[in-house]
């Protein structure tokens, strides 16, 4: 894509994929901005459990997407240019394959192309507690290369509601990739 950017969307099936849908929703609205859809079937059934739209529907939001199975799609080689990736949200699994470069799925493997080729992979790590392993993992995936952002709360955009927050978390998941949402507000100093 010529002067614009090429995005992997990878949505796992860790509790909150309202986060890829309004990842997606945002991304579609920002001009010059092209998204490849790796959705995993975990992710799929929890847009059903947490009243989100239907994969299909969500699929829609995306200008291409792909099925976790296709270890043939073009996102599988690095010779296929992107700007690198976003998963969100990142399951603790998701998380340590790629960590540790096990690449079962099309969403791990887009990943794993994405750090050995040196492009952007953002991981938004879904869990709470976080146990030794976890934090292990995360160690692992920084450490390969990965930018860790937890959809934590911040209190300083003043969120008047959850999407607030979540679209806050988001456009700081996408500042790791030179973006900036409308309606982003940074911390302005105090």
């Amino acid at each position: 894509m010529s002067g614009g950017k090429r995005i992997i969307v990878g949505i796992s099936g860790a509790d909150g994929v309202s986060l890829g849908v309004r990842l997606l929703g945002i991304l579609r609205g920002m001009e010059g901005v092209e998204t490849l859809l790796i959705m995993s079937r975990a992710a799929e059934r929890n847009l059903a459990l947490e009243g989100q739209p239907a994969p299909g529907e969500v699929r829609a939001l995306a200008d291409r997407w792909y099925e976790p199975e296709d270890m043939a799609a073009e996102v599988a080689s690095g010779s296929f240019p992107t700007d690198g990736m976003i998963v969100a949200p990142c399951s603790m699994k998701t998380l340590s394959a790629v960590a540790h470069g096990y690449t079962e799925n099309l969403l791990v493997r887009a990943a794993d192309v994405c750090l050995k080729e040196g492009r952007r992979v953002v991981l938004m790590p879904r869990e709470t507690p976080l146990g030794i392993i976890h934090i292990k993992n995360m160690l692992a995936a920084a450490e390969a290369g990965c930018a860790i952002v937890p959809p934590m709360l911040t209190y300083y955009c003043r969120p008047e509601s959850l999407d607030d927050a979540a679209d806050h978390v988001l456009g700081k998941a996408l500042m790791q990739f030179g973006l900036t949402p409308p309606g982003f507000r940074p911390w302005g100093g105090g």
